[in-house]
């Protein structure tokens, strides 16, 4: 086959749109054009995160920078295809149209989460590293897509939390403004202890822990007379951004209370009952039988 029957072949017209031949050989580029195109636009935004990483630029940033290239890029390649094979943008206005009305109603849902992981990643009221507490459920953001965010629990589990429910729910975001937390210790001591001495050995403990931070300084409440012990809580605040970091700073707080409290002879408390019996208690005792004589 010579060049120019293969030239004849591909300029074959198909069909028409909009009175705008569209040729065999303009079907056969647009493979071409797609796979050319994402790939230049793989490459750029594989250059353009290497530097903005290396400058450490906030992930949340960077991670909005390359929707907004994949939709630019997504966009050219579409308009450089109708472009190559003839066809005018105003020949989809009326198609573009009834399929936008039919895809309203469709999918109001994908469209609502659509809308709101543009939201979220433009306002960043939600970020990835932050902390989260959602519909009874703790955990890390690892990634916000253009429909949902990838949130993984603090028992290792992945959920995939749709952006919508992110904006319409009351959100607990323990890291929004900073990474600070504050936490507490509560524990009994038996009648008798020496109050004030307690205090200053609880104090003792926390100030010890190189996880707790001297500003906000800790503070020893004597919390209540119980009912069967001084209660005593600390308060103090750790720089963490998961909730494990609470809860191996309050273990290690009891651990050196433990310890301390072994060593001044002082007596955590525990339940203890006493028992009134009005009138006289007899134990009697049964006569042995004759096999135990």
């Amino acid at each position: 086959m010579t060049i120019e029957q293969i030239s004849e072949t591909l300029s074959h017209k198909l069909f028409t749109i909009a009175e705008q031949p569209v040729t065999l050989g303009g079907i056969l580029l647009i493979p071409l054009l797609v796979l050319v195109g994402f790939w230049i636009t793989k490459l750029l935004v594989k250059v353009l995160t290497t530097r903005l990483t290396t400058r450490n630029t906030d992930p949340n940033i960077i991670h909005l920078i390359q929707r907004l290239l994949y939709v630019i890029a997504i966009s050219i390649i579409v308009i450089t295809i109708l472009d190559v094979i003839n066809i005018p943008i105003t020949a989809f206005a009326f198609l573009s149209g009834a399929v936008a009305i039919g895809f309203g109603f469709g999918a109001q849902n994908i469209i609502n989460n659509f809308i709101s992981g543009w939201i979220l990643m433009w306002e960043k009221p939600i970020r990835i590293g932050d902390f989260l507490e959602v519909e009874n459920a703790k955990g890390v953001v690892q990634e916000i897509n253009t429909r949902s965010t990838k949130f993984r629990r603090v028992d290792g589990v992945h959920m995939l939390i749709p952006n919508s429910i992110l904006l319409e729910n009351t959100v607990v975001n323990w890291t929004l403004v900073d990474k600070l937390m504050r936490t507490s210790v509560k524990i009994g001591v038996a009648y008798g202890s020496p109050a004030k001495k307690v205090a200053e050995l609880i104090l003792q403990a926390t100030e010890e822990q190189e996880s707790i931070l001297d500003d906000p300084k800790p503070q020893v409440i004597f919390d209540d007379f119980g009912d069967n012990s001084l209660v005593f809580e600390v308060n103090f605040w750790i720089k963490s951004n998961v909730e494990g970091g609470l809860r191996v700073a309050r273990s290690n707080v009891r651990f050196r209370i433990d310890e301390l409290f072994s060593e001044h002879n002082v007596v955590i408390a525990f339940p203890q009952r006493d028992v009134h019996l009005d009138g006289s208690l007899t134990i009697s005792h049964s006569p042995k039988s004759s096999s135990e004589k």
